[in-house]
């Protein structure tokens, strides 16, 4: 077997792993619950909490909560397992870290795919007052629709922000091997659309 040949099967061997990983990540995402398998709880005000927890399984997953920290220092890791970010960065006055480490000094407009550094040219940390980190969900609930603390947003701008910023839309794109947010961006509106139509019931 000549070199050349030897090559060119590794290199078919490596693109081969790189579209079985592609597949499999594809496949890791979970599905979220449409608005309509709700309609069979009857109560309005339960039926609002049951929303709210299906879609709390986007605000509680890595994508959100790595941005949403409740000190200074975001977070990284899969799952369960979140982990302060290394390096040791601060979120800074302005949420986008010290003056001497900025986030776009590593996180780029978009993902790097060579270093596998996630990026979005809207890349910052959600102000202190909006920390999930340790957060029940229904403290999360009660946070996201109070204007002191989700930056004087009515539930309209929020459901707007929810289903249309596209720095929250990364979570469904955050390429390398990170896990995306459950569902699509538009189920994920959906459901706070029906959560604040049905009352903005929070859960307990």
């Amino acid at each position: 077997m000549s070199v050349l040949t030897q090559i060119d099967r590794r290199g078919l061997s490596i693109v081969a792993m790189v579209l079985c990983a592609s597949g499999a990540s594809a496949q890791n995402v979970v599905p979220l619950r449409s608005v309509q398998s709700f309609d069979a709880i009857a109560n309005t005000q339960e039926r609002s909490r049951a929303l709210f927890v299906e879609a709390g399984r986007v605000i509680q997953s890595p994508r959100c909560l790595n941005c949403h920290p409740s000190g200074d220092r975001p977070f990284q890791g899969q799952g369960t397992e979140l982990r302060l970010h290394v390096p040791n960065v601060t979120r800074g006055k302005d949420g986008m870290g010290a003056p001497a480490l900025r986030c776009n000094s590593c996180h780029q407009a978009t993902n790097n795919q060579a270093s596998g550094v996630p990026g979005h040219a809207l890349w910052h940390l959600a102000p202190r007052e909006m920390g999930w980190v340790g957060v029940s969900l229904g403290g999360i609930c009660e946070q996201i629709k109070d204007p002191k603390r989700n930056g004087n947003r009515t539930l309209a701008q929020i459901h707007e922000h929810m289903t249309h910023d596209p720095l929250v839309g990364w979570g469904w794109m955050p390429g390398a091997h990170r896990e995306p947010a459950p569902g699509t961006q538009a189920e994920f509106g959906a459901l706070i659309d029906a959560w604040i139509k049905t009352g903005a019931a929070c859960p307990t």
